[in-house]
């Protein structure tokens, strides 16, 4: 049973699971993180929220590796940092895309924007925790390769989305190139093995994040051997 806690208390409690459980040549590493924090804009005005889609982060200030696996691996929790909408922000979401949710996907990108989607997370409800940045611990750890990409799949709503920007960071959609604003059409990713163009690119950021915990690498055991002395 997935149990959720208050996100220090949520992020505690995993790191010190993780780093009790994980081989000591493992690492921890959160997909993601970036030292400028991204600020959701909800409730301010006006209050942006990503919608009906999956996106992934391809530019973070100046970093275009943040959201992509640097090593084979576990993903074993997610996290979002949701903003906190008013009531009258709420009800015209909720009216217009259903309640706020979202999940964890892998993507294998390939050539022309296309990404398949290699493995998920079930999608969380996401209106009690408003205003909080939230973690969700996997009951079922996703593996994960070097190189794939980690994305936010949303099928109604979530205030997990900042201003547009001007510092050179930009996500990509799973939208067709003449749907880019056609955010209430239906192109989120919910089935592994889809396969889809990310055509669409916004500049804005994602506020989302994922924990890995990377493959041990296996020991190497070296035998000392008394050097050989050569035959009379």
């Amino acid at each position: 049973m997935l149990h959720r806690r208050s996100p220090i208390a949520a992020v505690g409690a995993v790191l010190v699971t993780l780093t009790v459980a994980a081989p000591a040549s493992a690492r921890i590493i959160e997909v993601g993180a970036v030292p400028q924090e991204a600020t959701p804009t909800c409730p301010s005005s006006p209050c942006l929220a990503i919608s009906r889609t999956t996106g992934y982060q391809t530019k973070a200030v100046d970093s275009r590796s943040a959201f992509v696996v640097p090593a084979p691996g576990k993903i074993v929790a997610w996290t979002v940092h949701l903003g906190n909408p008013d009531r009258r922000q709420i009800a015209f979401f909720d009216d217009n895309y259903g309640a706020a949710s979202a999940g964890l996907s892998v993507l294998r990108r390939s050539k022309r924007l296309f990404g398949r989607v290699m493995a998920q997370t079930p999608i969380e409800q996401l209106t009690p925790y408003f205003g909080q940045e939230v973690q969700f611990p996997l009951d079922r750890a996703l593996d994960v390769k070097r190189g794939q990409i980690i994305a936010l799949t949303v099928p109604t709503w979530a205030p997990a989305l900042t201003q547009l920007v001007t510092d050179g960071s930009s996500w990509r959609a799973s939208r067709p190139l003449n749907g880019c604003e056609d955010t209430d059409r239906q192109t989120a990713q919910t089935r592994v093995g889809q396969l889809t163009q990310y055509r669409c690119r916004y500049r804005a950021r994602l506020t989302y994040s994922a924990t890995l915990i990377t493959q041990p690498r296996p020991n190497v055991e070296r035998e000392e051997r008394e050097p050989q002395r050569a035959g009379r």
